[in-house]
């Protein structure tokens, strides 16, 4: 054919290609050749015939948009508008439906523009829209200026579009009100971006509940109420796949801010007591239970002015799954209700539970002391010492003894401390004794008490423990003693020391020594001297043994050291070892 075009036998080569397309009507390099031929030859109808005539087997867009083209070259809008409107349902495509809105813009048909865009709107529906069709439908409006039709279609495909199939609606749409809009449009566009950042995060993982508590929050800050309770509904769907009360910590909370939500907001008063009877259903109480919940729950009802409710649900806590947590607050309301007698029976309920609580006991006491009934308060101190086992023993004798120096029985006080001190010989103790006496003008007293310590100390060399009683023993004496007795506790002060001693490896062999600070009583000085000249000497006869001979350098050092010694012995004992 291209021969027969070359020798300008133009009727040849025509029949040529029309065999050709006949033949092999899905060759568009045929069709292409023979329309290129009738155009050269301007014959624009055969070239129109052939392009309809391969239009009919609905070829590739290439084929539409040559034929387009052309039409164009020859300024046949009508005809081009029309091979568009066959093209546009050959292939159904949203790229061509843009082609087709933009030609007609590009020749000033603005209404049949809008109208094309329109129809591709209707034509692919809700089901099949993607969000190239609405931004260049968006973007077609905003040219013509048209910034509230724009504004509106943004709004139908945000609404219409899931959040997934349109990365980009976002970004146009925050340009557009960034340029055209006003404070309130650019925060909805804002608003509108980190939903869908929180929504993709809750696709890729439910059971994140920091992303839940951020999309619910923005919500409720600026979202209708329905939608706000379907968030919360989706999120509370998410139960933990762990049985642990740390991996249920945060989901608690999303039921938490829901019966909030509830209440304050919607002021659904049903559905916030539906919503905490729920939660309290979904919790396993037999592994772990979230006392907060009971408590909110019954102070929910108390706020309903039903308060024989908010007992009935802390008593079905109590007795479900006790914790300290739920006492509390059951004592706290009763209390607040001036309910003493409820308070006591639950406080003894308490107890039954924990009998190694001092804090309980402590509080238990102190009711009955607010009550003004002082021999019930003694008696649960008595009945809490006598306890064998008991989490802060000393807290709880602190407070007996406490409550006794108010109530100014000072033997009993005194009996106290002997009962205490029978039980533990602690420094504390004994300081502790002679500041009460000395608080009640019983000099003589707690300076008995500061010698008995001191002598226990000293038997069972507690040097640290004795430091810090004649520290207080001299203290005392400032304020209360006289020359005398100061200058007694002041012979009684240690001196503080640097000294060595020698560690050992693991292995048994020396380790090398390490420097210590240490006490040196006065009334043991001597003692220590002595035992350190046996030690010395000890060492001076072991390493003669292992060597043979006591001349070296290191024997000759230890000999003098053990001459030192015993000079300083001679000298504090006045010659009473020689």
């Amino acid at each position: 054919a291209e021969m027969e075009m070359r020798h300008k036998q133009v009727n040849h080569a025509r029949n040529l290609w029309d065999r050709a397309v006949t033949l092999m009507p899905r060759v568009g390099q045929f069709w292409y050749k023979y329309t290129y031929m009738e155009e050269m030859l301007e014959n624009v109808a055969g070239a129109r015939q052939v392009f309809e005539r391969w239009m009919e087997w609905e070829p590739e867009e290439q084929a539409w948009s040559s034929y387009i083209n052309m039409e164009l070259r020859y300024k046949e809008i009508d005809r081009a508008r029309e091979i568009y409107e066959k093209f546009v349902l050959v292939h159904p495509k949203v790229k061509n439906w843009n082609k087709f809105a933009k030609f007609e813009e590009r020749h000033g048909n603005i209404a049949g523009a809008r109208e094309v865009f329109e129809r591709g709107v209707e034509f692919f529906g809700d089901e099949y829209m993607e969000e190239d069709l609405l931004i260049a439908f968006a973007k077609f409006e905003e040219n013509q200026k048209e910034y509230e039709r724009a504004r509106g279609i943004y709004k139908y495909a945000l609404e219409k579009l899931t959040k997934e199939n349109c990365p980009e609606l976002f970004k146009s749409y925050s340009m557009f009100e960034k340029k055209f809009g006003d404070r309130r449009g650019i925060e909805d566009v804002i608003i509108n971006k980190r939903r869908f950042q929180y929504e993709t995060e809750i696709k890729e993982n439910p059971l994140n509940y920091d992303a839940w508590f951020d999309l619910l929050r923005l919500l409720e800050a600026d979202g209708s109420i329905e939608d706000v309770r379907d968030t919360y509904e989706r999120a509370i769907a998410n139960i933990p796949l762990v049985a642990t009360k740390a991996g249920w910590r945060r989901y608690i909370y999303l039921w938490v801010n829901y019966a909030i939500f509830e209440e304050l907001e919607t002021e659904d008063f049903d559905k916030t007591r539906e919503v905490y009877r729920t939660c309290l259903n979904i919790i396993p109480h037999k592994k772990f239970t979230f006392g907060k919940i009971w408590l909110m729950f019954a102070k929910f009802e108390i706020r309903q002015k039903d308060l024989s409710a908010a007992r009935k649900i802390l008593g079905t806590a109590i007795g479900k799954c006790p914790k300290p947590k739920l006492f509390k607050g059951y004592i706290d309301l009763e209390l607040q209700m001036r309910e003493f007698d409820r308070c006591r029976k639950i406080y003894e309920k308490f107890l039954e539970f924990d009998m190694s609580n001092c804090n309980t006991w402590i509080k238990f006491a102190e009711l009955e002391s607010l009550l003004g009934d002082t021999d019930r308060a003694r008696a649960v101190f008595n009945l809490a010492i006598r306890q064998p086992l008991l989490d802060m023993p000393e807290v709880l004798w602190k407070a007996f003894i406490d409550f006794e120096v108010e109530e100014e029985e000072h033997d009993r006080v005194r009996a106290l401390y002997s009962s205490l001190l029978q039980r533990t010989k602690h420094v504390k103790v004994w300081v502790s004794f002679a500041k009460f006496e000395a608080s009640i003008e019983e000099g003589a007293r707690a300076r008995a008490i500061f010698r008995e310590a001191d002598k226990h100390l000293q038997q069972n060399q507690l040097k640290e423990e004795r430091v810090l009683c004649l520290e207080a023993w001299k203290d005392f004496e400032m304020e209360h003693g006289n020359a005398q007795s100061q200058e007694e506790i002041n012979k009684k002060m240690p001196r503080r020391v640097k000294k060595r001693k020698r560690i050992d490896t693991e292995e048994g062999g020396e380790g090398g020594w390490e420097e210590y600070w240490d006490y040196v009583f006065p009334d043991t000085e001597g003692d220590s001297s002595k035992i350190k000249f046996l030690q010395l000497a000890k060492m001076w006869k072991k390493q003669n043994d292992q060597t043979g001979d006591g001349d070296d350098g290191d024997g000759d050092e230890i000999k003098d050291v053990l001459v030192k010694k015993w000079r300083k012995i001679i000298r504090l004992t006045g010659g009473l070892y020689l």
